[in-house]
């Protein structure tokens, strides 16, 4: 007959806790943080600086005056408004006693407080403050490291935001490189069907309409494969109601990939490059038609798209310099397509593209099937 013996895990000594502790508190804090130095990402993260820091009462504001407060004490959030903004003049940390935060309850346990400036990039956007019965060394200096921490994750938050702000104006200049010629063709195209086809027509300008409707929107940074697939094939069937049978394209995608996130617009660009020099070439050939091949693979853990046209190649050195986002160079969006890939994925990620003078092109496109911070 066995016998077992069930011990009690411990974190350890006391340090050990409080350290987890400490941890635990921090994490709570940060995801609201990181949102930026609002009301609502105040209120829900001052009860767990208060908890960090082990005080009756914390509070948190911007230069305007506090936001939040937690704790005993909240009578005396009028009088700590001035003092935010002292901190927000000169920047350093300042100690209120009794003379400001005059109290006529005598079991009040804030009679002291710690005003801590928050900084973001070197600019003071508002302050952490840190009520207690008594004030010492050691909590002053608590206080200004649990502020800096606090400054760091907003830190984090203002590149989060300028991040998302730079991807929107990527997008919004990928947009404007659509060509004009695209659309005034695609028109003209469906209005040449009016009288000999009306229900061709018809459908042309709900492809079209659906087409602008996709690109122009206010999107998101990714969108799934299967809705930038839908938006190139309505590309491709005005191109060819504009071409008929000089342009020829051949599509192939496993469905496994469809649900993979891929940058809003990554693909639209990569094809509208390959009709030009694809149908560019077709006038010297024998029996004048372009080729455009779309495939999308399942690799693991990855989807691989290439997109490919029998066209007129390039110098490969011409290529470098459009991957480098030289705007003078007869690509739409091929540096903007590369960077954004790049950003959202890695420098592994990147555009990879074979070509040659007389050879065709081939552009492909890796991304991966899961990555954080990557979601529709």
């Amino acid at each position: 007959m066995a016998r077992w013996r069930w011990r009690r895990t411990s974190l350890g000594g006391e340090a050990d806790r409080a350290a987890f502790r400490a941890l635990h508190n921090a994490s709570l804090a940060s995801p609201a943080l990181r949102e930026g130095l609002t009301t609502a990402s105040s209120e829900r993260s001052v009860r767990h600086l208060r908890a960090l820091l082990g005080t009756p009462a914390a509070g948190l504001g911007d230069t305007s005056g506090l936001l939040a407060w937690d704790g005993l004490g909240s009578h005396h959030r009028s009088q700590l408004a001035g003092t935010i903004g002292q901190v927000a003049e000169t920047g350093r940390t300042m100690i209120v006693d009794q003379r400001t935060l005059v109290c006529e309850d005598g079991g009040c346990q804030v009679r002291q407080a710690i005003v801590s400036p928050l900084v973001v990039e070197d600019t003071l956007v508002g302050a952490l403050v840190v009520g207690a019965p008594h004030t010492t060394g050691g909590l002053v200096r608590a206080a200004d490291e649990v502020a800096s921490w606090v400054s760091g994750q907003l830190e984090l938050a203002e590149l989060d935001l300028s991040r998302t702000r730079l991807m929107e104006a990527e997008v919004r200049a990928l947009r404007a490189q659509i060509s004009p010629h695209f659309i005034y063709n695609s028109l003209g195209a469906i209005a040449s069907f009016v009288r000999t086809d009306p229900d061709r027509a018809r459908e042309l300008l709900l492809e079209f309409a659906d087409f602008t409707r996709y690109s122009f929107r206010r999107h998101g940074e990714y969108t799934t494969l299967a809705e930038e697939l839908r938006s190139v094939e309505r590309y491709l069937l005005l191109e060819q109601a504009r071409f008929g049978d000089r342009l020829q394209v051949t599509l192939q995608v496993a469905p496994e990939v469809l649900p993979v996130a891929v940058p809003f617009l990554c693909i639209q660009p990569l094809v509208e490059n390959a009709v030009r020099h694809g149908l560019e070439a077709s006038a010297d050939k024998v029996d004048g038609v372009g080729r455009l091949s779309i495939v999308a693979r399942d690799h693991d853990q990855e989807c691989v798209l290439e997109v490919e046209d029998d066209g007129t190649g390039e110098d490969p050195e011409r290529v470098r310099q459009a991957l480098a986002g030289d705007v003078s160079m007869d690509s739409v969006g091929l540096g903007n397509v590369d960077a954004r890939l790049r950003n959202a994925y890695g420098d592994d990620y990147g555009l990879v593209v074979e070509t040659a003078p007389g050879a065709g092109t081939k552009v492909i496109v890796r991304v991966p099937k899961f990555a954080p911070g990557v979601q529709v």
